[in-house]
């Protein structure tokens, strides 16, 4: 199970005061807030990623798998970071390629997704809640046309939507024959992880989706029944809480494995469109070492203290490489007949120890780098950050500011005066 550990003692008072005041809160969250009903379809993994749903979507990915060299996910911020975060992490040799669409409006990256797929067998997905997001309606209508191009009526056995009952993207599937999968209602798009919405595209890639389900289950049950002291959810919101009430305004989280990489960008989401409202809330950043320890290292160390610093961390080695001696004079012998993942090590030790003494820093310790281990990475953040709302008096699930951009877009590309 996930560990939380606060490096900083001196503010163990104040936390534990504040979690004992907000202990109904807690309680309330663990219930599932009547007033959030509508967005809480995540919370009990079992409705959105039960049996008969992971069965039906290993069919589909075992299909697909087979004859597949190209799988297109075509999605925008949270229908496609979950899925990606795992695939990017625990990537696997051989087919199907994994290809990201309908997160951008380059033409230069689009002509570059066509290009992938040309003389490939290719397989797309089109996952959106809200199928008026430019983005994916814009990818979607590109590689329609390939497909039907390439395949003819063959096509729509090649063509799987991920969208909401009632919504034009499932009229579009049934008209048209496509495989539909369902985008649950009740649950925003940040927090799908562990539904249809990540789980096929995982599942294709040859992720094991029942392990990571599995882990989102056991961390379900741990932070929906744990006491308040014993919460590392509960613990990690009210910690979040207290440096924000104390002034800090950004929240770096951290990392010594690249594999993260995608990762950080559906934590960045969740935080930054959960909590940023009413003018409120922290600014969610990261940043990969011990790369960026060469960059903003510099500002962690000597500039405006306005952050604090989550680690996460992973305590089994995923991999060993010796350095042996070399015949040069390069000065670098003290590393003779060390390991690099101890020297890993030592690198995370050193920076906790000299961030530590500039700004408030803690870890987040998983055991593996593996899916069951993403399972509780995943609901533990999503429990976590819902409380943190909370604490902050924000809708942990709305998301108005988003819409300021497309209104003007959508005006200047003359959507209300035009048929779609």
């Amino acid at each position: 199970m996930i560990n939380f550990i606060v490096h900083n003692e001196n503010i163990t008072g104040e936390l534990e005061c504040l979690m004992k005041d907000n202990m109904e809160l807690l309680r309330e969250a663990q219930k599932g807030d009547a007033c959030f009903a509508d967005n809480l379809g995540w919370l009990d993994t079992e409705e959105w990623a039960n049996e008969s749903i992971i069965g039906r979507l290993e069919e589909i990915a075992a299909q697909i798998r087979e004859k597949a060299d190209v799988f297109v996910l075509i999605g925008v911020g949270g229908s496609n970071n979950a899925a990606r975060a795992v695939i990017e992490a625990l990537k696997q040799e051989g087919p199907p390629e994994i290809v990201y669409a309908g997160n951008t409006l380059s033409p230069n990256l689009l002509n570059k997704v066509s290009e992938k797929l040309k003389g490939k067998s290719v397989y797309i997905d089109c996952i959106a809640k809200n199928f008026e997001t430019l983005e994916p309606g814009l990818s979607f209508r590109i590689l329609r046309k390939f497909m039907y191009q390439a395949y003819g009526a063959q096509a729509s056995e090649r063509i799987i939507t991920t969208g909401t009952k009632g919504s034009l993207l499932e009229r579009l599937s049934k008209d048209n024959g496509y495989t539909y999968l369902d985008f649950p209602a009740d649950i925003g798009g940040r927090y799908t992880a562990v539904s249809s919405v990540g789980l096929l595209p995982m599942a294709v890639a040859g992720m094991n989706i029942r392990k990571l389900v599995k882990g989102a289950h056991d961390m379900q049950n741990y932070v929906r029944t744990q006491e308040a002291t014993e919460n590392p959810a509960f613990r990690y919101a009210c910690i979040r809480n207290l440096y924000y009430r104390s002034g800090y305004k950004i929240e770096m989280l951290s990392g010594f494995e690249p594999q993260f990489r995608f990762f950080y960008k559906w934590w960045i989401q969740l935080f930054a469109e959960s909590e940023g409202k009413n003018n409120k809330g922290m600014f969610p950043a990261a940043s990969e070492f011990s790369e960026d320890l060469h960059s903003v290292g510099q500002f962690i160390q000597e500039g405006s203290p306005i952050l604090f610093e989550t680690f996460l961390k992973v305590l089994k080695p995923q991999d060993s490489l010796s350095i042996e001696p070399d015949f040069l004079p390069d000065d670098f012998g003290y590393l003779d007949n060390k390991d690099v993942r101890n020297i890993n090590e030592i690198a995370y030790q050193a920076t906790v120890e000299a961030h530590g003494k500039r700004l408030p820093c803690q870890t987040i310790e998983l055991d593996a780098l593996d899916e069951y281990h993403f399972g509780q990475l995943f609901y533990f953040f999503q429990f976590a950050c819902y409380l943190s709302c909370r604490l902050l008096e924000v809708n942990p699930f709305d998301q108005p500011g988003v819409e300021a951009y497309k209104k003007r877009m959508f005006a200047a590309l003359g959507k209300n005066n035009k048929q779609d």
